[in-house]
């Protein structure tokens, strides 16, 4: 992000400001070379789940189709349901994996270049048509695919939980509450909530630090 988003962000917001300048420089990476259908199925794969856990399952299900970094959406036709589940994904998840599929070949789903020209809101509405994905799974591909640049995740919990110890709130803010304070951080949201998210980070290992 660049410097010009962390001056704006720390003149319309001191406290966001001091937490900049304690965490320091902004390390989002966007994976551009992902296509949207490559971001859902990580996505999916990775609800209710711990992060390895996740990238385990995603392991097995990338050997079954050797010979590609990952899978097209017409190559999904020559697993059976039964090989995905043997890959650890459960039966809600394989039939998301179907839908996700399916939508990606009549196009719901857009290509990486199609999805480029399209408006953050626009494809929330349109993936979030595909069974298992709701706004919060396409806000992550906003972020961390298309790299766009005024996302905020009010219903990220890691988000919330960063707003609360920045703010020296006893509990999280509501969504709606959220989203009504974050006004004042656009157009740079994106950059924000990835700073909450640190603070979150930050909070969770203060936490584990046993007290002398």
């Amino acid at each position: 992000m660049t410097p010009e988003a962390l001056r704006c962000l720390a003149e319309a917001d001191p406290v966001m400001g001091r937490l900049i300048r304690k965490i320091g420089a902004c390390t989002l990476e966007p994976e551009p070379q992902r296509t949207p259908f490559e971001s859902l199925v990580r996505a999916v794969a990775h609800q209710q789940l711990h992060g390895k856990a996740a990238e385990t399952i995603l392991g097995r299900f990338l050997t079954r189709f050797p010979g590609r970094r990952f899978p097209r959406p017409e190559d999904l036709d020559a697993v059976t349901d039964a090989d995905l589940r043997s890959c650890g994904f459960s039966g809600s998840k394989v039939a998301a994996l179907r839908d996700i599929a399916a939508k990606a070949l009549d196009g719901t789903v857009p290509t990486s270049r199609k999805i480029r020209a399209l408006p953050d809101e626009e494809i929330i509405e349109r993936l979030s048509a595909c069974r298992g994905v709701g706004r919060w799974t396409v806000e992550m591909l906003l972020i961390f695919k298309l790299g766009r640049p005024d996302v905020l995740p009010i219903d990220d919990f890691g988000v919330r939980e960063g707003f609360r110890v920045t703010y020296g709130h006893e509990a999280q803010p509501k969504p709606r509450a959220l989203l009504a304070f974050g006004e004042r951080w656009r157009p740079h949201r994106t950059t924000a909530a990835w700073y909450l998210w640190r603070a979150a980070d930050a909070a969770k290992e203060a936490s584990r630090v046993p007290k002398s």
